[in-house]
């Protein structure tokens, strides 16, 4: 008797198929399994905005986002990560949803994760929010415990500002996942103070059609993974919903046009073990005031 295909196996199989029609080889689909993954693509780019308060300016941004501890990513690989953003001096770092592949799966190593993301240092502080595997499998408490106890600031539909001694400052609010949670761009707003760059983190980048309603100037967003696969002359061969719109890099988005919203790839893979022309990526911001023209 045939053995059953699950939809993982059918996908699984399809992937390889379309690998192969790409006109890759047995080493090609070796790559995508097994080299690409593993890969970490570092991205700079620099930031200019007026709004920025000037001593802001240099300020170093780290972000990182959906390892999907469990599934291929490793422990292994997440204190690898820690050293390399440790080794890049951010002055602050954001993550941006996705932690655990299956919470259910990985409650017992709790307390190891705990201790990696510890050793992350931002002297302006470390925030996250929600993405839709945090909450999936029932682990919306434990995603709370695990970033909390690793000294992160998590923002559901709130915001907290980052003060400076001369007392200018920025804002950083944060929305729930689009797919499994509650998000209120509205209330996340309701405290900033007007005239104040903004920050919004939201793990859903199809969200900055709403953010792009309110006075946020920089979005940064997950949950696409770039793709994960890429066919050349094609593009992504899947993207999640509320990713389908806007899939890797920066964007112009909605009417606001002081918006700037940025994807990015992520760092592991989920349903399908696969990347290709779409590295794990962690990225790199320097803030830079732009004095307005008289």
């Amino acid at each position: 008797m045939s053995e059953q295909i699950t939809r993982r196996k059918f996908i699984k199989r399809t992937v390889g198929s379309i690998l192969t029609a790409a006109g890759l080889t047995t080493g090609g689909y070796f790559y995508a399994r097994e080299v690409e993954p593993r890969m970490l693509d570092v991205t700079r780019h620099t930031i200019r905005s007026a709004m920025l308060p000037a001593g802001f300016d240099g300020m170093r941004i780290i972000q990182f986002s959906d390892t999907h501890i469990g599934f291929q990513y490793t422990i292994e690989q997440l204190a690898k990560l820690v050293a390399e953003i440790n080794g890049q001096g951010p002055d602050l770092i954001f993550f941006t949803g996705d932690l655990l592949d299956d919470p259910r799966n990985f409650s017992g190593k709790k307390q190891k994760i705990i201790s990696l993301l510890s050793e992350l240092e931002a002297p302006f502080g470390k925030f996250a929010v929600y993405g839709n595997h945090d909450h999936g499998g029932y682990g919306s408490d434990l995603y709370k415990q695990i970033m909390e106890q690793s000294g992160f600031t998590l923002l559901m539909n709130e915001a907290s500002s980052i003060k400076l001694l001369d007392g200018s400052s920025i804002w950083i609010s944060g929305i729930d996942d689009a797919m499994l949670g509650k998000p209120d761009v509205a209330e996340a707003m309701s405290t900033i103070p007007e005239d104040s760059y903004t920050i919004l983190l939201s793990h859903a980048p199809d969200k900055a059609d709403e953010a792009a309603q309110y006075a946020i100037q920089l979005q940064l967003s997950g949950h696409s993974h770039g793709g994960q696969i890429q066919i050349p002359f094609y593009g992504p061969l899947v993207t999640p919903p509320f990713a389908e719109k806007y899939v890797e890099g920066f964007y112009d988005a909605g009417a606001n046009k002081e918006l700037r919203l940025y994807v990015n790839r992520g760092l592991g893979t989920t349903r399908l073990p696969f990347r290709f022309l779409s590295q794990p990526e962690l990225t790199l911001f320097t803030f830079r005031h732009e004095k307005t023209s008289s």
